[in-house]
């Protein structure tokens, strides 16, 4: 069978080094992750790094299987791969390499996450930890101690039960992101329900709202329920942040032709008056946690996973997030669908 061919079904970066550690064959897979065709090379000064050369050579000399990890620098960044060197009959060795990269991002991002959750977590139990043995101890006789520490750890509480919801819904959306809607929704007929869902908290906020472009049909293939959970997040950072006696800015719009999406989009855009956003934070606004104030997002009731919900809901119906801020005039976040 041809060596060139079974090569070239190989999906996997793969090299041929002869005895003499000179590379002698290569697949399409490998001139990819090279950038070159790396036939003639020396194999010691192309994969260079310690632990792969002793691998390679464990395999060349000894004629024992080995594997190391392998970084390769890019336009993009460093890729982590699994290099695995095996003996060829007659001297040499077959080298492969397979990509870690994803796997050791998402091992990151598990870690990362374990630590933000015991992290938010702990804070309000300590408290309530606290609280409780003061109200068994010191305060055991004293009524307006007792008032005032209950109220405290209601509090606590409900931050812990709405962080538990989000951290719900957050992986029931992250499950179905890659499934996109069927159903046809109409955007107009959801924003219509949340503020009217809203109109308590607004009154309450004494925050105004002023609407455009609701009466639009604005038709896309969307989760009704998951629509109303990413625009009531929205409106109540809108309300949150916004501060009182502002008004919130909702509208909609249909696009004829979106230049990202590259077909016609339905936009609806949710202004606030607030003090807007220092431009530093917004590319990362969106990740799990990330709070620019933690005590005032806190104090507001924020988990610092709405963002992220949002974010995934978006990608879920094939869409965009855009958020621009001006310092002293207010945030916008722009949420783009495509149409139909």
């Amino acid at each position: 069978m041809d060596e060139s061919a079974i090569l070239a079904g190989i999906p996997l970066p793969v090299l041929l080094v002869a005895p003499d550690y000179a590379v002698t064959r290569t697949n399409p897979a490998s001139l990819e992750m090279f950038g070159h065709d790396p036939v003639g090379q020396n194999a010691v000064s192309l994969l260079r790094q310690a632990p792969v050369l002793a691998a390679l050579d464990g395999a060349m000399r000894d004629r024992q299987p080995g594997h190391a990890r392998f970084l390769l620098s890019g336009l993009s960044g460093e890729v982590s791969y699994e290099m695995r060197a095996h003996p060829m009959d007659g001297g040499g060795a077959v080298v492969s390499f397979e990509d870690r990269s994803h796997r050791e991002e998402s091992e990151l991002m598990r870690r990362d996450f374990i630590a933000n959750i015991s992290h938010e977590l702990r804070t309000p139990l300590t408290g309530l930890i606290g609280f409780i043995e003061t109200l068994r101890g010191p305060a055991k006789d004293d009524a307006a101690a007792q008032e005032r520490f209950l109220a405290i750890m209601a509090d606590e509480a409900q931050r812990m039960s709405r962080m538990v919801s989000d951290l719900l819904s957050l992986s029931r959306v992250e499950v179905d992101e890659r499934v996109r809607p069927r159903a046809e929704v109409g955007v107009e007929a959801v924003l219509r329900s949340v503020l009217a869902t809203l109109e308590g908290k607004l009154q309450e906020a004494n925050v105004g709202v002023e609407t455009e472009g609701l009466t639009l049909a604005a038709p896309i293939r969307g989760d009704s329920d998951q629509l109303i959970q990413l625009f009531i997040n929205l409106i109540e950072n809108a309300i949150k942040y916004g501060g009182p006696e502002k008004t919130i800015h909702v509208s909609l719009s249909l696009i004829e032709r979106d230049p990202t999406l590259r077909q016609p989009a339905v936009r609806v855009d949710i202004r606030d008056e607030g003090p807007g956003i220092d431009p530093i934070h917004i590319p990362r606004l969106t990740e799990r946690f990330y709070r620019i104030d933690d005590d005032r997002s806190r104090a507001k009731g924020g988990t610092g996973l709405g963002l992220a919900i949002v974010k995934h809901i978006v990608n879920r119906h094939r869409g965009r997030l855009k958020i621009t801020s001006d310092q002293g005039v207010g945030s916008v976040f722009s949420v783009i669908f495509p149409q139909g």
